[in-house]
């Protein structure tokens, strides 16, 4: 009985990160990394971890495959951080499990798409310092964001300054489309693209005719420069 005492007295997390400490939450393994002063997210986190607190640290970056040999991963509060960049393959691995991503209240102005649509988690990204664009747009319409945060999400630079500190689902909501205009913007540099290349082809083809015609004329002049044809004596 001691023995067996003893086995239940000894922590679970024998590889836990040295700031973090490891327990067990409703049966499922926990790292708890609470204001620690990290500045990069611990590369020795137990395989088997289902909750990952990293709140109130000093991380500024989330690299690609960040979590990726955590696959029993559930949750993760990157909260109250210093985060500007997030890759695109920051959360793969664990996008399938993963049921909730706290990202609120870091310095995240952008993000890109591809990071957050493939997860089915619900998302907090609240109270960070956004550029209103097409990206941000399509994470909110797709995106599973809570509820409770959305009205957060404000605009703190956009394309238009009359947007600028609103909610971006307001914004939304009075018909702005952020994609669309991407999308003119495109259209027209296309247009001024095909039209430089069509004018270039203008001024060769013309100046392709008047080389032609030039020297046309320079021909037709020697012709009739040259002596005309004497007839024959009989």
């Amino acid at each position: 009985q001691a023995f067996f005492c003893l086995l239940l007295c000894i922590p679970w997390g024998s590889s836990c990160p040295p700031s973090c400490q490891c327990t067990e939450r409703a049966g499922a393994k926990a790292v708890l990394c609470s204001s620690q002063h990290l500045e990069e997210i611990p590369k020795d986190i137990p395989r088997d971890v289902v909750f990952l607190k990293l709140d109130a640290n000093s991380i500024t970056r989330i690299p690609s495959n960040a979590f990726r040999h955590l696959s029993h991963l559930e949750e993760i509060d990157l909260s109250r951080n210093a985060i500007e960049k997030i890759d695109r393959a920051a959360f793969k691995g664990v996008a399938a499990g993963l049921r909730s991503l706290d990202l609120s209240s870091n310095r995240i102005r952008s993000i890109p798409k591809e990071a957050l649509l493939a997860l089915n988690a619900k998302l907090r990204l609240a109270n960070n310092p956004w550029h209103c664009e097409c990206a941000l747009q399509e994470v909110l319409w797709e995106a599973r964001l809570d509820l409770d945060s959305v009205q957060d999400i404000t605009c703190h630079t956009a394309p238009r300054q009359e947007y600028v500190g609103k909610p971006l689902l307001q914004v939304l909501d009075a018909g702005v489309n952020f994609c669309s205009v991407r999308q003119r913007t495109m259209d027209v540099a296309m247009f001024v693209t095909m039209f430089g290349w069509f004018a270039m082809l203008i001024v060769y083809v013309v100046c392709y005719v008047r080389h032609n015609r030039e020297d046309s004329c320079r021909h037709r002049d020697y012709l009739s420069s040259l002596p005309s044809a004497q007839p024959c004596a009989d």
